[in-house]
């Protein structure tokens, strides 16, 4: 089973549409999973007419419609995998023991909010994914989405991919 993870959109304030080397990825993805910030409910439209399956979830930039249609968190199985979302995690510091308190049954947390990539384990059970943002580096050097796979009930093969930095919206 193939993932597309990504978050952050922020479309149309950050950028004018999504990468198409991303909505490439939306064709290949059994799953895509959006961690927040959508800002509009265009982009939730358009993963949600091209994505077989789409999980999402609202982050602090979303205003009412999308928070109407999005819960802010979203747990699922994935061939084995217990899979949450959210957008937010609070700071680096601390992050793993709050995730895996806060989440004790999940395999895989996937979050958002920083646009800074992350990857990282919290003890040895629940990993931790921050796609970084497909439309804004922020400080970071490039724009960023992750994939990954799910093979006999395991998550393997994540890779981040890096983005040109697309024109702003003006």
């Amino acid at each position: 089973m193939r993932l597309l993870l990504l978050s952050d959109t922020h479309l149309p304030q950050r950028a004018k549409a999504l990468p198409p080397q991303l909505l490439d990825e939306v064709a290949d993805a059994d799953v895509v999973v959006h961690a927040g910030d959508w800002v509009d409910t265009a982009t939730l439209d358009l993963l949600a007419g091209r994505a077989r399956r789409l999980i999402g979830v609202y982050g602090n930039n979303d205003g009412p419609e999308l928070r109407a249609r999005l819960p802010e968190v979203a747990y699922a199985e994935l061939a084995g995998v217990r899979l949450g979302v959210v957008h937010e995690t609070g700071p680096a510091q601390g992050r793993e023991r709050r995730c895996a308190e806060r989440f004790p049954g999940l395999d895989v947390l996937v979050f958002g909010h920083s646009h800074i990539p992350w990857d990282s384990t919290a003890g040895d059970r629940l990993r931790l994914l921050n796609p970084g943002s497909p439309t804004d580096r922020r400080r970071e050097p490039y724009c960023t989405y992750m994939t990954a796979e799910i093979t006999a009930g395991r998550l393997t093969a994540v890779e981040l991919h890096r983005l040109p930095r697309l024109p702003r919206r003006r």
